[in-house]
């Protein structure tokens, strides 16, 4: 099997990046970030506040996450509902970040997302997927881009959906974002030392999916 992981901040394109090298590649596209979030967005509807750390573990026994396609569009489904949509709201998203932190909530998901790259070719990307979940994967990239970069990136996602955003609030929030995720104790983000950085900041989708896939040739 080969194992292509990515990692990186929020914003820098990790999941639109991935899915399209899987496609090219055809390799099964591993969207771990979606799993967390399921589980975010589960705690959220039960009314579950991010920092009550027992509820939020006592809740992993009554989720079930798994992945499907629908005409070759990945969707991500809650105990057999299709919450695709609904986990890409911002307060599923900070909510998300905040929960990672948990252990059991960790090795409930890894345990997941070793047993799909054991059996399959995969793309995955996350925030520790190189350095924790995967640290035996054959290309490791680290992808980012500039704060500003990534708050303009998802304003233009946002104001496509019709949602008003402010710029500098979305900037706040991944800065905000980005600090928990490199400061948590369990498996924080981190550029694995095997990890080919990859700064997306004035480069175009189609030029980082041929990048990595040229990566991958050259192995």
């Amino acid at each position: 099997m080969y194992n292509i992981a990515i990692d990186g901040p929020a914003g820098a394109g990790k999941s639109t990046i991935a899915k399209i090298v899987a496609k090219e590649l055809g390799f099964i596209y591993v969207d771990t970030g979606a799993m967390y979030r399921t589980i975010a967005l589960a705690c959220f509807r039960a009314g579950i506040k991010a920092d009550e750390s027992e509820k939020v573990i006592a809740k992993l026994d009554d989720i079930e996450v798994t992945l499907g396609y629908d005409n070759g569009t990945q969707k991500v489904y809650l105990n057999g509902e299709d919450v695709s949509l609904e986990i890409r709201r911002e307060e599923i998203g900070n909510m998300t970040s905040a929960i990672a932190v948990y252990e059991k909530v960790r090795e409930n998901m890894v345990e997941m997302q070793r047993e799909l790259a054991a059996k399959n070719d995969v793309v995955m990307d996350g925030r520790d997927i190189g350095t924790a979940v995967l640290p035996n994967a054959d290309l490791k990239i680290y992808l980012t881009a500039s704060s500003r970069t990534r708050a303009e990136r998802r304003c233009k996602e946002l104001v496509e959906k019709g949602v008003n955003c402010d710029i500098d609030t979305v900037e706040k929030d991944i800065i905000d974002r980005d600090y928990r995720d490199m400061h948590r104790e369990i498996s924080p983000l981190t550029q694995a030392e095997d990890a080919v950085l990859v700064d997306s900041s004035n480069m175009s989708i189609d030029e980082v999916v041929k990048e990595i896939i040229k990566l991958k040739n050259e192995r």
